[in-house]
């Protein structure tokens, strides 16, 4: 089996989004011999501590960070786009300053939801790894509306705050989205020599486990099943895929 280390995973913390338990979790991780795995749940680190001592109890290595929403402003509470990008502590320096911006986010930055902003990140990235995350990050956004330098002058922007800690995240569900933006990713790896990450955006464990995320994300949203026009996933790839699936 082919090695691999899923660092983009949302766990039943991520509310009524994330299907993965994290007890089920760290079964699956024993079962499967994988013996490191992050949890980057949406905007919250509430299972931070439980995560990462059932991981220390199985041996296995716990990496904690966080899918933080981010606005150009945290201080407007106006309805503003929030951009998503990933970060993750790599040593005890960088779990401070995520439990920092974390806290930041609920208390100065909160409206609808936790957030923060890019000028707090400069100031928190001692011991952080970065990932430019899923279709709604600011790179990837920039990508699909046609904006390749100023989605390459983003990923300079991040290189210049986390140095070689910042990475190009590139996934592929099926969506065609992210089949039109990859190529770009490359490109802009090649041309700046930001190196890439190839990660699976978890919500759930098992495939067959999709059902159960579907019907979550439509008691969040106040929709049923059969309503044509709910918000959904696009493809049934959100789950936890083995490192043979991922290469």
């Amino acid at each position: 089996m082919t090695d691999f280390v899923h660092l983009h995973l949302h766990t039943e913390y991520s509310l009524l989004d994330g299907a993965v338990k994290v007890d089920e979790l760290i079964k699956h991780c024993k079962k499967n011999n994988i013996d490191a795995v992050a949890v980057t749940d949406h905007g919250n680190m509430y299972c931070s501590l439980r995560f990462a001592e059932k991981c220390r109890k199985n041996k296995i290595k716990a990496i904690v960070g966080c899918e933080f929403y981010l606005t150009d402003d945290l201080t407007v509470k106006t309805e503003q786009r929030a951009d998503h990008l990933v970060l993750l502590a790599k040593n005890r320096a960088g779990y401070i300053n995520l439990t920092q911006l974390d806290s930041m986010a609920f208390v100065d930055g909160f409206y609808y939801r936790p957030r923060i902003d890019y000028s707090v990140l400069k100031e928190h990235s001692e011991g952080v790894i970065c990932l430019s995350a899923c279709l709604a990050g600011r790179l990837p956004r920039l990508l699909m509306a046609g904006e390749y330098e100023k989605a390459k002058e983003f990923a300079l922007s991040m290189r210049e705050i986390y140095g070689d800690d910042f990475y190009l995240e590139i996934q592929d569900h099926g969506i065609p989205e992210q089949r039109q933006i990859l190529p770009l990713i490359v490109k802009i790896s090649h041309e700046t020599g930001i190196p890439l990450v190839a990660t699976n955006d978890v919500h759930y464990l098992n495939k067959e486990d999709w059902e159960m995320q579907d019907v979550l994300m439509c008691i969040q949203t106040k929709r049923t099943l059969d309503d044509p026009d709910r918000m959904k996933m696009q493809t049934h790839e959100f789950y936890m895929k083995s490192g043979d699936e991922m290469a």
